[in-house]
């Protein structure tokens, strides 16, 4: 038996003995039934993590809905992401569905580990959306053996944020920053370290941020689309962690050791460059005595073939359990918004910050809004544009173990030890983790 679905049977006498005492039955769910019993309810309960950002979308979306279905109700859950995954993993693999929501927030890298460990647990959505109405990568982390699983949500298309002034201090103009490699990327970097004294970025060996967006943007992961890993004779991989090594042998790069040191970074003016996803806004825009000195332009590319400018970092979406008794109108209330309204994206990223994958929302008012924090530009719709070409990958069963095994090797890599002996450690690794 596989390592992780192991761990999860682990957990499952403890969910047994929930269930026994009925403390897994919520109180959301027992109020959802009425004299007429559950299936008639018209309320949908839905759990999430962050109800700033999570919750308050599913409340946009709620006020929406309930303009042609006023009798409509949403009671939003709200955990934090651990226990939320925790909850649901423990119910699910110990056969235990009483007190389970209707509507689940889902962390992109988990879906086809949740879809494959639990089959028939979450609804088909493949014909109650139009997924040609959203970027293809982000349909392709829900696409299942022919079938598409959830709603797309919010998403983390990267752009390589930084500091105008710093960059034109060392000589360099917004063009010189445009669809550049990152080879490019470390000479200029060299640039500004001896011309401002401002590392160019920051590098931490325990966080796999980085590696995950140079992989994506090379259309590769972790692990192959048959979960097997992809360290051995994969050319994206041999490249992300040339270049990995190369920002960290240049000097260019301060190192961090939590995302703390990380904000910490670029709000105290630190570095001149973030490389991350279009979430970044908001810690960015904290230090407000930057306004005005920021800029955004797409990520470098990886030397080789098939690499483009842009990638990914994070993003979730949304399922519905295919055993809940209201499983339909979730299905109605998600598929007729986040799942296809412009209305709803509109208001997302006006009142929240937040950037979805649906295209029709593009060419709206408040997507093609100028940013005078970032010195006018319009910066959500180069966002937009970008997502667009972000390649579609198969993010697999095992990422996370993937992902530790790499990070267990990463020390010898950045030591100078032979790559290809490297890569070998972390597939053998990751291959006894997952037996």
């Amino acid at each position: 038996m596989k390592k992780w679905l192991s761990v999860l049977m682990l957990v499952s006498l403890t969910a047994s003995l929930l269930a026994a005492c009925g403390s897994a039955k919520s109180e959301s769910a027992e109020g959802a039934e009425g004299s007429e019993g559950k299936s008639a309810s018209k309320k949908v309960v839905a759990w999430a993590w962050d109800p700033s950002f999570n919750g308050a979308a599913l409340k946009i979306a709620e006020e929406l809905y309930k303009k042609e279905h006023p009798d409509f109700q949403l009671e939003v859950v709200d955990m934090a992401k651990t226990d939320l995954e925790q909850k649901l993993n423990t119910n699910l693999a110990a056969g235990v569905k009483d007190g389970l929501p209707d509507i689940i927030l889902v962390n992109d890298p988990n879906i086809q580990k949740y879809v494959t460990a639990y089959p028939n647990t979450f609804a088909d959505f493949t014909d109650k959306v139009d997924y040609s109405q959203f970027s293809p990568y982000k349909v392709d982390a829900l696409r299942i053996d022919d079938k598409i699983y959830g709603v797309p949500f919010d998403i983390g298309v990267t752009g390589m944020f930084y500091r105008t002034d710093y960059l034109e201090q060392a000589g360099f103009k917004a063009e010189d920053l445009e669809n550049i490699t990152w080879d490019r990327y470390i000479e200029i970097g060299k640039a500004v370290k001896e011309k401002t004294g401002k590392y160019m970025s920051t590098i931490n060996p325990n966080d796999e941020a980085l590696t995950s967006i140079l992989l994506q943007s090379g259309g590769s992961w972790y692990i192959t689309p048959d979960n097997k890993g992809n360290f051995v004779d994969n050319p994206v991989m041999a490249e992300t962690l040339r270049v990995y090594k190369a920002i960290s042998d240049s000097g260019i790069a301060k190192p961090v050791t939590g995302w703390s040191e990380f904000v910490g970074s670029f709000n105290s003016g630190d570095v001149a460059t973030v490389v991350s996803g279009v979430w970044q806004v908001a810690s960015i825009m904290d230090a407000k005595d930057q306004s005005g000195k920021w800029g955004v332009a797409p990520i470098p590319k990886l030397n080789v073939e098939g690499a483009v400018n842009a990638s990914n970092e994070g993003g979730s979406s949304w399922f519905v359990l295919e055993g809940s008794a209201n499983k339909d109108l979730a299905i109605d209330f998600l598929a007729k918004t986040i799942g296809g309204s412009s209305e709803f994206y509109e208001r997302f990223l006006k009142e929240k910050g937040g950037v979805g994958s649906y295209i029709p929302a593009f060419s709206s008012a408040a997507y093609g809004q100028q940013s005078e924090f970032f010195g006018g530009q319009a910066i959500y719709k180069d966002f937009t544009e970008w997502s667009k070409q972000v390649p579609g990958i198969s993010l697999g069963t095992y990422t996370q173990e993937a992902k530790d095994a790499l990070k267990n090797e990463l020390p010898n890599i950045l030591n100078g030890a032979d790559l290809k002996d490297s890569l070998f450690n972390i597939q053998r690794l990751f291959e006894q983790q997952v037996q």
